[in-house]
């Protein structure tokens, strides 16, 4: 996702900066704070990066594969130092937080480079670059930045970060070495934010952080999810509130029941549970046990709620008859959206240095297996939608004769679309409309407006 901007009035000559956002919808939101900073010191956005003066990555460094991507990125933008205009480039976000040196070290073109919660600094760090020093700044102070975003989702819908870091400790994360232990962003800037958001005609409100379910547990006591969540829907301009990223053990009853129930809160649990087995449960020091995430799954199913998860295969120590629990698992529930990734030892976590890793090939041939497991199982789910109504918010309207839009049952970038034909009417992007379900395929479904 590349973004450009040009600053006016605090320069003799106006530069065009240019921004790259990798990773997470919380690393997004870290983005369009960013973004909103240089606004307010005079920027404005352009779509060239090929001609901008100054280069921001904002990087991910969860996974390997993210790293390879954050890094890919940054020598992409070193280019424009040859082939470009760039002046500076800036490297932000959680890979320079954890690899601070390293980056320094290996790759020279970066001129500035800031961690999780140095974004405030970022405009005053940005001129000292501009002047020919080479800035670094990472230590972490374990702030919340409140900076009013620059939005780059669709002008319809939005995320809303509630909380920063995470205190888990599950035993294959670096995100609690990167972002530091779990604080709750204060209540009322939640929803002032939202409150702002919807003035600004955002129509669906996404809850994110690294477990939504800690929100309100770091000041002692159980979830204050749910509290915060009627306080939100509540708001005037809100039509659709969402929450990602909830844990089993502090997904309650209360929590299921609102789901369930609110009209404007979406009937969607995102729950990763990570595998099913107790014994690998304990080896990942998952906070809920097996107990816990049955009691939450079939809470949501027998409330109606579209349920997704997350799994990792090839754990330590994973052997195949705890996989082959893990898949009658995945069978047995039947789960309206599962996402799976092999395991990838992270460097600092316990799980990297337990015995008896499994090899990638078996990581491999069993994420193989379990994805065509839950390729018919989603295909099942979605054909029960055949001849439903979904109402349905407009996402693109295509001039050759359908439209794209989703429900209340699919998140954006993470699920599939419903692709429909828009009747007599043209629809305009990010309004509501009934939709006929007449097919489905594994992700998509397909329909026609009523």
């Amino acid at each position: 996702m590349t973004f450009t901007c040009t600053m006016l009035g605090r320069m003799p000559v106006a530069l065009k900066i240019g921004a790259v956002s990798l990773g997470c919808n919380k690393n997004l939101v870290d983005t369009e704070s960013a973004l909103g900073l240089l606004r307010d010191r005079g920027y404005q956005f352009t779509p060239d990066p090929a001609q901008a003066d100054v280069l921001l990555v904002n990087t991910c460094g969860f996974i390997e594969s993210a790293r390879e991507e954050s890094i890919n990125t940054i020598l992409e933008m070193a280019e424009y130092k040859k082939t470009g205009r760039c002046r500076v480039l800036a490297v932000t976000g959680c890979l320079a937080q954890r690899y601070e040196q390293d980056l320094l070290r290996e790759i020279p073109e970066i001129d500035l480079l800031l961690g999780v919660n140095q974004y405030a600094t970022l405009g005053d760090r940005l001129d000292q670059a501009l002047k020919g020093d080479r800035v670094h700044s990472c230590a972490d102070n374990f702030s919340y930045f409140e900076q009013d975003r620059v939005l780059t989702t669709p002008f319809y819908s939005a995320y809303t970060r509630i909380g920063e870091g995470c205190s888990n400790r599950c035993t294959f994360c670096s995100i609690p070495l990167i972002r530091g232990p779990y604080r709750s962003r204060p209540e009322e800037a939640i929803l002032g934010e939202i409150r702002a958001l919807a003035a600004r005609g955002v129509r669906e409100h996404i809850l994110v952080a690294q477990d939504t379910t800690r929100f309100g547990t770091d000041g002692g006591g159980h979830t204050r999810l749910p509290a915060l969540m009627r306080q939100a829907a509540e708001i005037p301009g809100v039509d659709w509130l969402r929450v990602l990223y909830c844990y089993p053990d502090e997904t309650n009853e209360e929590l299921l029941d609102l789901l369930s129930d609110h009209p404007r809160i979406c009937p969607y649990l995102d729950i990763p549970i990570q595998h099913i087995h107790s014994t690998i449960l304990r080896r990942m020091h998952r906070l809920g046990t097996r107990e816990d995430i049955l009691r939450c799954v079939r809470g949501a199913k027998s409330r109606g709620l579209t349920v997704r998860t997350t799994l990792i295969v090839g754990f330590p120590g994973e052997t195949e008859e705890q996989f082959q629990e893990l898949l009658d698992f995945v069978a047995e529930t039947e789960f309206d959206r599962l996402g799976a990734f092999t395991y990838s030892p992270e460097e600092g976590t316990p799980a990297a240095r337990m015995p008896d890793q499994v090899p990638e090939e078996v990581k491999q041939e069993r994420l193989d297996r379990l994805m065509t497991l839950q390729q018919g199982i989603s295909l099942k789910r979605n054909q029960a939608r055949v001849g439903t109504t979904e109402q349905v918010l407009v996402t693109d309207v295509n001039g050759e004769g359908f439209c794209l839009g989703r429900s209340a049952r699919e998140a954006p970038e993470i699920d599939g679309e419903i692709l429909f034909s828009p009747g007599k009417t043209r629809p305009e992007v990010g309004s509501f409309l009934p939709v006929r379900i007449t097919r489905a395929e594994p992700y998509d479904l397909y329909g026609e407006a009523l």
